[in-house]
């Protein structure tokens, strides 16, 4: 897809953030079109000492950072903090997530910098908000996943709290904070002002809860571990079949009754102890017993296609291989090359956003390795490269190798 027909081509982002949650951020609004510049420290992201790694790089790393141009500064140099507030005046939005105070200390923070660039998007991401009794606390997922009350309504009872198998906070706050920025852009068409936006991981997953939430709030009910059934409806979950687990979802009572017409039990239909939703999760096991003692009978696919075809929602829980490997993803195109500065080629799940209909086509550029882009970007900045050379002498900003020195 050409690059300018994009949602938000011309709109520069100052990517001062690290890590994931603030990264994945970022990486959303590059993904959309947007020209962005992630600063690094000269020893790099910390997410890039994060295994697991492809010859050396990162997969952490790789990623939450498609869709980048990559410089590296010396923070604790003057003359770098001078060159980023530069280069702020001359961005749409900068996104920062460290902790409460660090960028105010720096001069990048948001008075500073709106005050010489009054339309700019300043959006911020912190763990826990920037005031309040928590408000100094990093921000860590698991640590957010707990504090949120998500972890207490994953698991089993067998299990215990469980954390999401991604680093659904950082990600949650991220898309959070990606949507504030695209609500910001889109005042400031009208207003001519920018404004700061603000997130955090506590509040992004505690905004997540949902159904759950909702419970408490208008119930007094605390919800408790459900394990893989669903926490309102019954039958809902995961079943066992006679070669492993199968999700099946009969979400409403017409697909109550085709489950029970497919699996021969019609007579469940008829049973007063199963008549109402209510009464079906008050005897959830005993339920869940009766439908797998059926569902052993046949394969996982045997089942799925069934349920398929009397409009029952049923599927797999497949392994990433065989995600990669499903016809569906394929034919989605969910899995795009880029090419990399070091890697080569390199593979990557690209963006899950299309426009009319393109799809597979959302990664213009592979992560960037560091330093790749600080010439290219100083340059437009207005620097010279007698500037850039001496610059780079004084250890103000690093060059990837890639680019020989001027």
């Amino acid at each position: 897809m050409n690059p300018e027909t994009l949602p938000l081509a011309g709109i520069r982002v100052l990517d001062l953030t690290r890590a994931l949650a603030g990264p994945f951020c970022t990486m959303i609004l590059g993904d959309l079109g947007a020209d962005v510049i992630k600063v690094e420290p000269t020893g790099g992201d910390m997410i890039r000492q994060w295994g697991p790694f492809d010859r050396g790089t990162s997969a952490y790393y790789l990623s939450g950072n498609r869709n980048k141009r990559g410089i590296a500064v010396n923070f604790r140099d003057p003359r770098a903090l001078d060159m980023l507030r530069s280069l702020a005046v001359q961005c749409d939005v900068v996104a920062e997530n460290f902790r409460p105070g660090a960028v105010e200390a720096m001069g990048l923070g948001y008075e500073a910098l709106a005050e010489l660039n009054p339309r700019l998007i300043y959006a911020s991401v912190t763990g826990f908000g920037r005031t309040g009794p928590a408000g100094e606390r990093p921000g860590f997922d698991q640590i957010a996943q707990g504090y949120s009350g998500l972890m207490s309504v994953t698991g089993t009872p067998e299990s215990g709290p469980v954390r999401v198998g991604v680093a659904i906070g950082d990600q949650t706050a991220g898309m959070w904070c990606a949507i504030g920025v695209l609500a910001a852009v889109a005042q400031r068409n009208a207003s001519g002002k920018g404004r700061r936006v603000e997130t955090s991981l506590l509040s992004s997953l505690v905004g997540l809860m949902s159904v759950q939430a909702q419970r408490y709030l208008s119930l007094d009910e605390v919800p408790g571990l459900a394990g893989n059934t669903h926490p309102v409806i019954s039958p809902y979950g995961v079943f066992q079949t006679a070669d492993g687990p199968l999700n099946i979802a009969p979400a409403t009572t017409e697909m109550w009754k085709r489950l029970c017409d497919v699996l021969g039990l019609a007579g469940l239909v008829e049973d007063a102890r199963y008549a109402t939703n209510a009464l079906r999760i008050e005897r959830r096991a005993e339920l869940k017993e009766i439908l797998e003692a059926r569902l052993r009978e046949r394969t996982r696919r045997e089942w799925t296609g069934l349920f398929l075809a009397a409009d029952i929602p049923a599927g797999p829980i497949n392994t990433l291989a065989d995600v990669f490997a499903d016809e569906q993803v394929i034919h989605c195109k969910l899995v795009e090359e880029a090419e990399h500065a070091e890697l080569g080629r390199i593979r990557q799940v690209g963006s899950p956003i299309s426009f009319d209909g393109v799809q597979g086509e959302s990664i213009r550029r592979a992560p960037p390795v560091l330093g790749e882009h600080t010439f290219e970007v100083l340059r437009e900045l207005g620097f010279s490269d007698s500037d850039l050379k001496a610059l780079a002498r004084d250890g103000v900003i690093v060059q990837h190798r890639r680019e020989q020195q001027p």
